[in-house]
């Protein structure tokens, strides 16, 4: 997986470019928690499925 991913950032209001921050594999997937360096803003994605960015 990459270590960084563009996604629009709701704080920012505009497309960041994302920092993978941490990863762990649990029984649904790889569990990704991702950052932008510009506000601090975080979401987690759980495989291809769960994407918490969605719920912000």
């Amino acid at each position: 997986m990459s270590l960084e991913r563009e996604q629009y950032c709701p704080v920012c209001d505009d497309e960041r470019v994302f920092y993978r921050a941490a990863s762990t594999m649990m029984h649904l997937g790889e569990k990704t928690k991702w950052r932008c360096p510009d506000c601090d803003y975080g979401f987690v994605t759980i495989g291809e499925d769960v994407d918490s960015s969605a719920s912000a």
